[in-house]
């Protein structure tokens, strides 16, 4: 039996700092209407549930730990979002210097010159 042959892939993937933080929050951002779409949905079995009759209060205690740990899983879910999120602002702060750099046409390779300039001149960036 011969070894399988792996075709050489090298998938180009070019991407600036710019479009990796928007591609960070565009995620974020789906990520958060998935879990609200979870939510609603626990919210319309809470619902159809206290409309039935006849419910046992082993019924009651049962769909009380099913939403319990839903919310449970949720709410895990949005601190770790929260600090992608964290971690997406500090890394659009770092290059905001470096935006603020290219109108002013500075020739350094270090734009930390023109980055002191900009921050002393606006507040807007915090560098």
């Amino acid at each position: 039996m011969s070894m399988p042959k792996i075709p050489d892939m090298n998938p180009e993937i070019s991407l600036d700092r710019c479009k990796t933080i928007e591609l960070l929050l565009s995620s974020i951002a789906l990520e958060e209407i998935s879990l609200s779409h979870i939510l609603n949905a626990e919210g319309e079995k809470l619902q159809s549930f206290l409309k039935k009759d006849n419910e046992s209060l082993d019924d009651f205690i049962e769909i009380n730990d099913s939403l319990n740990k839903t919310l449970r899983t949720v709410v895990k879910s949005q601190i770790l979002l929260h600090f992608k999120l964290e971690d997406a602002v500090t890394l659009d702060k770092k290059a905001c210097c470096e935006k603020k750099c290219d109108p002013c046409k500075e020739t350094e390779t270090d734009h930390s010159d023109c980055c002191k300039k900009q921050t002393r001149q606006s507040k807007e960036c915090n560098c």
